[in-house]
């Protein structure tokens, strides 16, 4: 391996595009599709997650600029600077889970799942009572009004093998607006 960013295919290009995260096999859509990774718990690490969540939407058939794209995306995006923001524990990663799952002829649900190794911060569970604050003065706080007003539905358990927890988010598509 180099450490040569141009190589030999010119200054910062890949020979080929990433296959990974650009094609789907061909023949018939699988039952489901799983895209995971794990990214450093920093500002980038979000960033890069709710861009790689982007590019995955886009090659499962939920094209960018679309109202279910974006509203997946900034799922995505508020989930993950939460896992940074609270969840954030030095040398430790964290995982990012987009799965599209086919639920029937009517629908299919995109799943949200974002795991970190904090698991003494955890969110409110959707609908507690939050105390009252004057939004005008609280510079943080939204995230997971957002998450609420556009998920289908969200929650938190904790890490099954470790520390930590992982609060997940499920988007509900209609039927014709995925292009499985």
């Amino acid at each position: 391996m180099t450490n040569n960013p141009a190589g030999l295919t010119g200054p910062g290009r890949l020979a080929a595009p990433a296959p990974h995260l650009h094609n789907t096999p061909p023949g018939p859509a699988p039952a489901s599709r799983t895209f995971g990774m794990c990214f450093t718990s920093t500002p980038r690490g979000a960033r890069l997650a709710r861009h790689l969540a982007a590019v995955r939407l886009d090659a499962w058939g939920i094209p960018y600029g679309t109202h279910d794209h974006d509203a997946i995306v900034l799922i995505v995006a508020e989930l993950a600077a939460n896992a940074v923001l609270h969840g954030h524990v030095p040398g430790r990663d964290f995982h990012f889970r987009l799965t599209l799952l086919p639920t029937g002829p009517r629908s299919t649900t995109v799943r949200i799942e974002v795991t970190d190794t904090r698991g003494e911060r955890v969110p409110p569970r959707p609908g507690d009572a939050r105390p009252q604050e004057d939004p005008s003065v609280t510079e943080t706080g939204r995230g997971l009004l957002l998450v609420t007003a556009l998920a289908t539905r969200w929650d938190w358990r904790p890490r099954p093998h470790g520390p930590g927890k992982t609060v997940w988010s499920e988007y509900e598509i209609a039927a014709g607006r995925v292009a499985l």
